[in-house]
């Protein structure tokens, strides 16, 4: 009952069909994930605005998909954007995927890890600079490493330190 009676006209009850490079059976996504990051990740779900700790979280660090480990986001791309959901205005190089969601009887660019296709929100063009992009993600579907780095070169304006 969190998502009220919009959520549940609007929501698409299944990720995608398309191919993964992490696949696994809808019983062991239900195993592995918590009943609400199932719910999010899997079923397209929204969590309640402002009811994420990870909204107020501006620790350094570095945020993974809550399904399958892929790093996402760098904290130095988190900013507070006063919606209740953790925002950053732009993810890792190759971390994630868009596509048009049209539940909710309007467009938008919904966004999904790149290698398990777990649904994290979307993206609005309303963000600050240097993209101008929001992405607003739920924080059930992230997984925060306080002080754990990016990847190599892995974003915007960003580069590897060890080289």
């Amino acid at each position: 009952m969190a998502e009220g009676l919009l959520g549940r006209l609007g929501g698409r009850r299944r990720v995608a069909e398309q191919e993964f490079e992490i696949a696994k059976s809808d019983a062991e996504w239900q195993r592995d994930l918590s009943p609400e990051q199932y719910r999010v990740l899997r079923e397209h779900g929204t969590e309640r605005a402002g009811t994420s700790p990870l909204d107020k979280q501006y620790e350094k660090g570095l945020y993974r998909c809550a399904g399958c480990g892929q790093p996402l986001f760098a904290s130095d791309t988190k900013f507070n954007s006063g919606t209740g959901w953790p925002s950053f205005w732009a993810p890792l190089d190759e971390a994630v995927e868009t596509e048009t969601d049209r539940s909710l009887f309007m467009s938008r660019t919904e966004v999904h890890c790149r290698r398990c296709g777990g649904h994290l929100g979307h993206v609005f063009e309303d963000g600050p600079q240097p993209t101008g992009l929001r992405y607003c993600m739920n924080g059930a579907a992230l997984d925060f490493r306080p002080g754990e780095a990016p990847p190599g070169d892995a974003g915007p304006g960003r580069t590897d330190e060890t080289s």
